[in-house]
Order: structure tokens, then C-alpha cells, then sequence
């Protein structure tokens, strides 16, 4: 089956929980993690969780193993704890719990960030892959990060990627 083909049987729809990894977010400043939720529905996706956590990977693990506990769970997006400040453990806890890694998303963060901000772009840890049958995906907590992998990157191939895990195939 060519990838379009793959993208043709994708579903018009997809469960996505969304976790915002923050010490100093609330609901009411969490900024990434609303302009997620808006770009998922605002695309026909479904946001079947939301929490905001402190960065510590207990806290992190603990709301991840929540959100695929949700029925309809089949993608969670973290935002957040991506870089290399001695607080930031996303990046750690992400990685270590992939079944398989997507190191192309990445990799094409990285480019496309270079393009917006430079050599900075450098310091991103932005990775995704697959978890427990699930599309995992973890992002830098910047609302510009945010905006720049839903739009180029996520929301192009999200359904593609479900479709592609889907055992159901």
C-alpha cells in the first residue's frame, strides 16, 4: 500500500490526550497546551484527556499511564521539559518508555526549527515514536514550538500514523 493509499484509510478522526509538563503552568497559562487542543479540534480530532503535571518523571509516567487508561486514547502529545535545563525530565522519561522511535520527527523539528530561531534550535529534545500501541509525541513547551509541529508536523500525519500502528488494519 502506497503512503498515499495509507493516508486515503487513515481515520477523519483521532483520540488524542494532551499532557503539558510545567512547575509554574496553570489552566489559565498554559498557553502550548491550549493552542494544541485548539489546532486538534479546530483539524476534527478529539481531545480525550488534559492535565497539566510538575516535571518530575514520577508525575510524568503517572499522568501518561491515566491518559491511555482513557477510552479512545490513541495518540498522547506532551509539551514541555524538552530541553537541557537540569529541571527538564521529559525528554528522559519519553525515551526510555518508546517501543519504537520516530527519530525522523526530530530531526525535521530540528530543520524547521533552525529556520525560525536559529542555532537554538539545537537545544530541543523533541521526539516521537510509538508506546503501548499509541502514537507518543513530546514537544518543547514554547507556544512557537507548539504552533510549528502541530501545523507542519503532526497534524499533516497524525491520522497516518494512527492508521499505521492500528492493528486492526
Amino acid at each position: 500500500m502506497s503512503h498515499v493509499e495509507h493516508r486515503e484509510a487513515a481515520p477523519d478522526q483521532v483520540g488524542v490526550a494532551v499532557i503539558t509538563v510545567s512547575d509554574t503552568r496553570d489552566r489559565d497559562s498554559d498557553k502550548s497546551g491550549g493552542l494544541i487542543r485548539e489546532r486538534l479540534t479546530g483539524a476534527g480530532h478529539k481531545v480525550v484527556h488534559y492535565a497539566i503535571v510538575k516535571d518530575t518523571a514520577r508525575q510524568i509516567k503517572g499522568e501518561m499511564a491515566m491518559a491511555l487508561e482513557k477510552g479512545g486514547c490513541q495518540a498522547l502529545i506532551l509539551n514541555g521539559g524538552t530541553g537541557i535545563a537540569p529541571r527538564d525530565n521529559t525528554f528522559e522519561v519519553v525515551d526510555n518508555m518508546l517501543d519504537k522511535r520516530l527519530p525522523g520527527f526530530g530531526e525535521i523539528f530540528r530543520a524547521l526549527s533552525f529556520e525560525e530561531i536559529g542555532a537554538a534550535a539545537i537545544m530541543s529534545r523533541a521526539t516521537a515514536g510509538t508506546y503501548r500501541g499509541r502514537i507518543l509525541i513530546s514537544l518543547p513547551g514554547s507556544t512557537g514550538a507548539v504552533r510549528l509541529a502541530m501545523d507542519k508536523l503532526i497534524l499533516p500525519e497524525l491520522a497516518h500514523l494512527v492508521h499505521t500502528i492500528s492493528p486492526r488494519r
